[in-house]
Parts: C-alpha cells; sequence; structure tokens
C-alpha cells in the first residue's frame, strides 16, 4: 500500500475544494478524514447544507476504512468567494462544471490568487490540462487528478499531464494522491476522458443497446456484471483476465485462437446505432424504479460493499 498518514501528508495542510457537487463533496470528505483543513468554495446557494450532508453520507465509510471521523468537520469552512478561498492554500483541488470557458474562468482567478508553490489540480473528467492552461501564465503548474466516484472511496486517481506540466508537479501530485490512500495511475499521455471513463463509456454504450433492444432489463444486465465481469476486473484486469483465458498459451493463443470471433462482434457493434433518445431514456428511467431504494439507501449499500470487496483486496485505508 501506498504511505499513508499525516506524516506522508507534509507540506500539504490547507486544501481549497473548488465546487461543491458530489465529487467536490466526496473529495473534501476524504482530506478532512486524512487531518487536512478544507475550504469550500462554491456560490451557488444551498451549497452548505449539501455538502454537509454529502460528508455526513461518506462517514461510515471512513470510518469502516480505519479513518478517525470523531470531528470530522471541525477543519471545514465556506467561502463563496473563489480568490479568497484559495489564498494561503497548499492544494487546490477544483470540481467546477465541465465547460472549458467556466474552467478558464475559475483558473485565472486561481492563478492569480494561489501561493505560488500551491499544487494545482482539477478533477475534470474528459477535458485535458492543456486545454484548461491555455490561460495560464505557468501552465506547467497544472495538471488532472481525475478521481473515480465516489472519490473518498474509489481507490484510483488518474494523474494526467498536459503538454506543459511541469515533471515536479507530477510527481507532487502522485505522492500527494499515494500519500491519502489513493492509487494514482499518472498517463503517459492525453487523450480525451482519459482511460477509465473511456472504458465506463464503451460498455455503457453496449449495456444500453442490449436494454432498449428488450434482450435484458437493467437490473439483469447489472446482475449479470455482478456476477461475472465485476469480479473477475475486480482480481484481474481485461489483459490479464484473457491472458488467463488462453491456457498455457497465454494472450498470444487468445489472439491466435478467439481474436477472430471478437473481431467479428466488434465489427457488428460498430453498426448498431445507440443513443439517449426519448423512447430509450423512458424506458431506462422507468427500470430505475427496480433498483429497490432512495438514492441515499443505495449510495449506502454500495459503500458498505465496495469496502468488503477493498478489504478482501487488501486496499485498506489505515494508518
Amino acid at each position: 500500500m501506498p504511505e499513508t498518514g499525516n506524516g506522508a501528508l507534509a507540506g500539504i495542510r490547507e486544501v481549497a475544494v473548488v465546487g461543491g457537487g458530489v465529487i467536490g463533496a466526496s473529495w473534501a470528505a476524504l482530506f478532512l478524514a486524512r487531518g487536512l483543513a478544507v475550504t469550500v468554495s462554491d456560490p451557488q446557494p444551498g451549497v452548505e447544507e449539501a455538502v454537509r450532508g454529502h460528508i455526513a453520507g461518506a462517514a461510515p465509510a471512513l470510518k469502516a476504512l480505519g479513518l478517525d471521523t470523531s470531528r470530522l468537520t471541525a477543519r471545514l469552512t465556506f467561502e463563496p468567494d473563489l480568490a479568497t478561498a484559495v489564498r494561503g492554500t497548499d492544494l487546490v483541488q477544483e470540481n467546477g462544471p465541465e465547460r472549458l470557458d467556466v474552467k478558464h474562468e475559475m483558473w485565472r482567478t486561481i492563478e492569480d490568487n494561489a501561493p505560488a508553490g500551491a499544487l494545482l489540480a482539477t478533477s475534470t473528467s474528459g477535458i485535458p490540462a492543456t486545454e484548461i492552461a491555455t490561460v495560464l501564465k505557468e501552465p506547467g503548474r497544472l495538471v488532472v487528478g481525475h478521481p473515480f466516484n465516489p472519490p473518498h472511496l474509489v481507490p484510483l486517481v488518474e494523474v494526467v499531464p498536459g503538454e506543459k506540466t511541469s515533471q515536479e508537479t507530477v510527481e507532487r501530485a502522485r505522492a500527494f494522491y499515494a500519500a491519502l490512500g489513493k492509487r494514482p495511475q499518472v498517463l503517459r499521455k492525453e487523450v480525451p476522458g482519459f482511460v477509465a471513463n473511456r472504458l465506463q463509456s464503451a460498455i455503457f454504450r453496449e449495456c444500453v443497446h442490449l436494454v432498449s433492444e428488450g434482450v435484458v432489463t437493467m437490473a439483469e444486465l447489472d446482475s449479470v456484471v455482478t456476477s461475472s465481469l465485476g469480479p473477475r476486473w475486480a482480481v484481474d484486469g481485461p489483459f490479464r483476465s484473457f491472458h488467463l483465458g488462453g491456457g498455457e498459451g497465454g494472450l498470444p493463443h487468445f489472439m491466435d485462437h478467439l481474436g477472430i470471433g471478437m473481431e467479428r462482434a466488434w465489427a457488428a457493434m460498430a453498426q448498431e446505432q445507440v443513443a439517449f433518445d426519448e423512447p430509450t431514456k423512458r424506458l431506462l428511467t422507468e427500470q430505475t424504479e427496480d433498483f429497490g431504494g432512495t438514492i441515499d439507501e443505495l449510495a449506502a449499500e454500495r459503500d458498505r460493499k465496495q469496502i468488503a470487496v477493498l478489504r478482501a483486496l487488501g486496499e485498506d485505508f489505515d494508518d
């Protein structure tokens, strides 16, 4: 496991979380549980109540992972003015809307007001750091630190440098996320959507197609995944799984003997039209009733099960 604990976070003590939505609130919960002081900056009305609610919802999972949640919000403050919020901070974790114009406006303000030594990271789920950094005087300071939802629980953080991101910034980001108990993966090049979201989108496209064609319901498809690909990929990713599926010959044998069939399947899928048109949206929306719980209830169930999986895989976050 990566080094964890407050000692490993030396140099990062004050964090500005920009954007108080689901991702920002989840980051805030994790930062607080790691002993950091957090200022949330979001001008939207009602943001403090919403963020505190998200943090309260995350607390049981954080406690189950061995983190101290006894005074979780003692170091939490709110500052709607972005310029004020980032002054004196050691880290800015931006979680604003996925709009380049909005991010440009925010990052101009952040760079002009954050300390020169602050680590600057964006949680963007698809916009390259290179595009965001075009408005910065020092683009080498910005890096993508893209979590997988929810950040307080799922280990992955994709660390994606832009064309001008300095190696020092990349290493600082990697070391910081590792010290939080995360699994940072530095990508070797920029690509829209990064890696995890591209995989998720590709798989979800086929999920939507199968349900809209009446092959299975959403609940049935979820059951298929959680009783096949889910457990398999929690232990071995796709490449190692197919390497093992090739028997003694490994992945080369798999490609030689099963690759042609897979290529045919790819070609067929490419011809299938998949879209969130109105009939598809109605069908999927109707079937959400089969999930059997409120969003909060389902999230709590997800967290309990995810913690059990993480513990089974040795992914404890304990110090």
